[in-house]
């Protein structure tokens, strides 16, 4: 029985680019990923230590001077750097067999203060880059029937915050990619879902959480009681990019702790 559950979640052979994975969410499925046994891009905006400490952790033991994770590079928000990703991807690695949209970018916008400038940078991270990774890599997928692509929202997709409108439109624009993309590539043995954190304890959240008042509100607001931690979203993605997720596509999956509801 365990070597049959083991092999439902088994990712040995698999290869993954997951956006955004040098740090909080991101990471945390990339090292999942990892210990599943797949070959990980990991990604950051810009070459790091940070990135390349995150690529070895995804890696184990680090062999001849390198690590089994791959740091690749490339700012979302510029096309040019979305460019920069999918070659360096390609010269990294034959194909992917799985793809996890992360990267995100948001600046505490509200309607009165809507922003030109500020509305272009987070649509062309959070959209328009998911948009050509997507339109990059899923091709391949299909000419093998096989692949995974998970599309990481948000509860504000949901819920949306007044002080992150544009955030908020752009979470929604990706559930459309995500049922858009799923009834196309379904036939082709490729699944694309939408995996959707709550407020997950990561540095993007530490410093409007570190108000008593603010965060308290804010526990109210969820069920759970509780802030979800990064390895709660691991866990979901890890069965969207399994055998024991090949069934499934097409959905919103709340990480939510029942924020949502």
């Amino acid at each position: 029985m365990n070597n049959f559950i083991s092999s439902m979640f088994d990712l040995s052979g698999r290869t993954a680019l997951v956006t955004g994975s040098s740090r909080g969410i991101g990471r945390a499925i990339a090292e999942t990923f990892s210990r599943a046994g797949a070959r990980v891009l990991v990604h950051g905006c810009r070459e790091s230590d940070v990135l390349r400490e995150a690529a070895c952790a995804c890696g184990g033991i680090p062999v001849a001077g390198a690590c089994g994770g791959i740091p690749v590079a490339g700012d979302l928000t510029d096309s040019a750097g979305v460019e920069a990703l999918i070659e360096q991807v390609r010269n990294a690695v034959p194909a992917l067999d799985i793809l996890v949209l992360n990267a995100s970018v948001q600046r505490y916008v509200t309607l009165d203060e809507f922003d030109e400038a500020e509305f272009l940078r987070e649509f062309q991270a959070n959209v328009g880059a998911a948009f050509r990774l997507v339109q990059a890599f899923a091709p391949a997928m299909c000419e093998r029937k096989h692949g995974r692509i998970i599309i990481v929202g948000s509860v504000n997709q949901f819920r949306p915050s007044p002080r992150l409108t544009v955030y908020s439109a752009t979470k929604a624009a990706l559930v459309s990619l995500t049922v858009n993309a799923a009834k196309s590539y379904a036939p082709h043995g490729v699944t694309v879902n939408n995996l959707v954190p709550g407020v997950i304890l990561t540095d993007r959240n530490a410093e409007a959480l570190k108000s008593d008042s603010y965060r308290g509100m804010i526990l109210g607001q969820i069920p759970a009681g509780v802030f979800g931690e990064p390895g709660d979203c691991a866990g979901a993605a890890l069965l969207l990019a399994s055998e024991a997720g090949r069934y499934i596509t097409g959905i919103e999956l709340p990480v939510t702790g029942g924020m949502h509801l």
